[in-house]
């Protein structure tokens, strides 16, 4: 049993793990369970399975609970799991989050509604509901699939809201997360691997993270370098990963991801529609990394 305060426990690198598939679309729990152990033997200090990394909008909630129980067991003692709940109907997001707590997660990640674009009092009233069940929040700002970029005055307000013990921030802009950490002293984790080197350096938690995925030694690196405030560390990390992360987001996530992660023999590149596997050819720099 953890007795470091969870806000504690949520700095560092969290992996919004992938979710590995057999050709025909079925889980591939084997190479699930391997890619976890190399997660954590890797020293990342968390693991967030059935995000959006993770194709969560194409898994049934059987599915779910099977991967979020094995990152459940397979994390006891050495890292925090933070599960996907979130969805744009309030009452559905309500019953993620009690189904997800029964499986023993230590925080639900809630992504703000897409599509139906609440205003700033459905916002504030959704994640009062979010937060009823009792298990910790992670709120979670994507304006890029979310269709909304939320003023940084009321995100700060809702960070602060009972239940919330951090936030997701995907915006990529450093000055608006420069900003929210005067706004709140909720743990701001980065959701863009490009930027959270630097929202690190300016007093952020760390970063919910893709690249992590196929490179979580190098990436708890850098965000080790980033507290130590090690520039030259950080530089050499930064001529190494950038390229990377590029590469990754060339196609929608997590198609690039899958496609090294096969390279690298660590799981197959299957997604399910309307992803589909991608048919580019790999990148130098993750060819590299296989």
């Amino acid at each position: 049993m953890h007795t470091q305060p969870l806000i504690d426990r949520l700095h560092g690198v969290h992996t919004a793990l992938i979710t590995p598939m057999h050709p025909d679309g079925a889980l591939d729990l084997p190479s699930w369970g391997a890619l976890i152990e190399r997660q954590l033997a890797a020293g990342v200090h968390g693991l967030v399975p059935c995000g959006t990394t993770g194709e969560t909008p194409t898994l049934s909630e059987p599915e779910q609970d099977l991967l979020i129980r094995e990152a459940v067991v397979r994390a006891a003692g050495k890292a925090v799991v933070i599960a996907g709940a979130g969805s744009n109907d309030t009452r559905q997001t309500v019953k993620n989050i009690e189904r997800v707590a029964d499986l023993g997660v230590d925080a639900a990640l809630v992504v703000f509604p897409y599509y139906n674009k609440p205003t700033a009092a459905g916002l504030r009233a959704h994640v009062r509901e979010a937060a009823r069940p009792g298990l910790p929040l992670v709120l979670y700002h994507v304006p890029g699939r979310t269709g909304q970029r939320l003023p940084v005055e009321l995100l700060g307000e809702l960070c602060e809201m009972d239940g919330v013990v951090a936030v997701k921030e995907a915006t990529g802009d450093l000055t608006y997360g420069q900003d929210l950490l005067e706004l709140t002293d909720r743990a701001v984790l980065s959701g863009d691997d490009f930027t959270y080197v630097p929202l690190t350096v300016m007093g952020g938690a760390g970063v919910i993270s893709v690249l992590s995925n196929l490179a979580p030694a190098q990436s708890v690196a850098w965000y080790a370098a980033a507290v130590k405030g090690d520039v030259a560390a950080m530089r050499a990390l930064r001529v190494q990963l950038q390229p990377v992360v590029r590469a990754l987001f060339a196609e929608s996530n997590p198609v690039p991801a899958k496609a090294a992660m096969a390279a690298m023999g660590l799981c197959g590149d299957t997604l399910r529609l309307p992803l589909l596997s991608s048919r580019w050819p790999l990148p130098a720099v993750l060819a590299e990394l296989a």
